[in-house]
């Protein structure tokens, strides 16, 4: 792997001794210490990931830090965004953020940028630094982020927590973010960490696992998380991995847009009420023979798990005007289409009866059918992947 940044000043004999536990580490050395005091990081976020991950960067000994965050400390921030204490109440996070790093290394530079991400601003931020951190909490600024670095040619790491699971992933020009879930979720069926809590160590174990890659990036070491998302399950204490790339055919990205109408979805503001089928009627029908099965993931997801007999038409590809294998029309029972929890297939079921077919969404999706017994095939069918699209942020 070629390193990102090229070294630094020579250390002083106070920053050999600062270093001295990661200096002696095996293919690190002074020169990967340089390359980090040379580093020049933005981080999108300083809630329960950015408050995480900035201090570990600091400790690290990255030389400029920049902070992206317009809000302010609250009470309930506390128990998980561990950089912030009650007398920071009312304070940005910036500078309750830069104000911790101080207190730890004043050699380390906090550069706040006390503004929301947008893509007005962000691209002309990212121009001064090397590469791109991801800690938001929502999907416009988490594809924005993508967009932004792919566009500047640079790398992206990117986090994502939620009630007990957590993920990460790198993105570069070649593969990122958007390969793995080219389709958000409708705004309306996006669960959030304030409405579905998220456990506070989480934000430690996903934000060092971030600044880990950020590590792995500006020296050059080990094998970044790049085609590559790592799932974390605080419960269990097991991770995953699913590996992914760009599919032929997927246009460049050459124009940021606006990614709030993006990540809408184009059946924003439709309030209808979908027809779906519980995983216990499913799995009947299925023992029946007569269910009839659309799977509305990625290609990736399929292979690692999925219910024998349905066909695959990924959501992108259906609401690019993809016509529904003629076989699924023939019956007169309803299409069944499902995803790993429900999000995309509610989509998908929308355009479908726009289409004039009958279809109804498997509530819990793919995930709830597994947990009631229902038989599934795949190279992760006893891993139950996560692979859902990344939720919750900063928190």
């Amino acid at each position: 792997m070629i390193a990102l940044v090229e070294p630094g000043q020579e250390l002083t004999p106070e920053l050999i001794s600062r270093y001295s536990r990661q200096l002696m580490l095996p293919g690190f050395g002074e020169a990967s210490q340089r390359r980090l005091r040379a580093a020049r990081v933005l981080v999108i976020g300083a809630g329960g990931l950015g408050s995480a991950l900035v201090p570990a960067l600091a400790g690290t000994g990255v030389g400029t830090i920049g902070v992206l965050d317009d809000d302010t400390v609250e009470l309930s921030n506390l128990p998980r965004q561990l950089s912030h204490g009650v007398a920071d109440l009312g304070r940005a996070k910036t500078d309750s953020l830069a104000e911790t790093v101080s207190a730890t290394d004043p050699s380390v530079t906090v550069v706040t940028h006390r503004e929301r991400a947008t893509a007005q601003t962000l691209p002309a931020l990212l121009e001064d630094y090397d590469l791109l951190v991801d800690g938001s909490d929502n999907f416009p600024t988490r594809y924005l982020a993508d967009d932004t670095a792919s566009l500047a040619g640079k790398p992206l790491v990117w986090g994502s927590i939620l009630r007990f699971q957590g993920q990460v992933g790198v993105s570069v020009p070649s593969v990122g973010f958007r390969d793995l879930f080219p389709v958000p979720p409708q705004a309306s069926e996006v669960l959030s960490c304030e409405l579905g809590g998220v456990l506070p160590s989480l934000c430690v174990t996903v934000g060092s696992l971030m600044a880990t890659e950020v590590v792995k990036l500006i020296t050059g070491i080990g094998d970044p998380l790049v085609g590559r998302v790592l799932f974390y399950d605080a419960l269990t204490a097991r991770t995953q991995e699913i590996g992914y790339a760009r599919a032929e055919g997927t246009p460049a990205v050459t124009e940021l847009v606006d990614y709030e109408l993006f990540c809408a979805g184009p059946s924003a503001g439709d309030a209808e009420e979908l027809p779906s089928v519980s995983a216990a009627a499913l799995l009947a029908e299925t023992r029946e023979g007569e269910a009839r099965l659309l799977d509305v993931r990625e290609p990736h997801e399929v292979a690692a798990r999925r219910i024998p007999g349905a066909a695959v038409l990924p959501l992108g590809e259906l609401e690019g005007g993809a016509p529904v294998p003629p076989e699924l029309l023939a019956a007169t029972a309803p299409l069944v289409v499902y995803c790993a929890q429900d999000p995309r297939s509610r989509r998908a079921v929308r355009l479908l009866r726009e289409r004039g077919i009958d279809a109804v969404y498997l509530a819990g999706g793919i995930r709830a059918f597994a947990e009631l017994g229902g038989e599934t095939i795949g190279a992760e069918a006893d891993a139950e992947p996560r692979v859902e699209p990344a939720r919750g942020g900063r928190a």
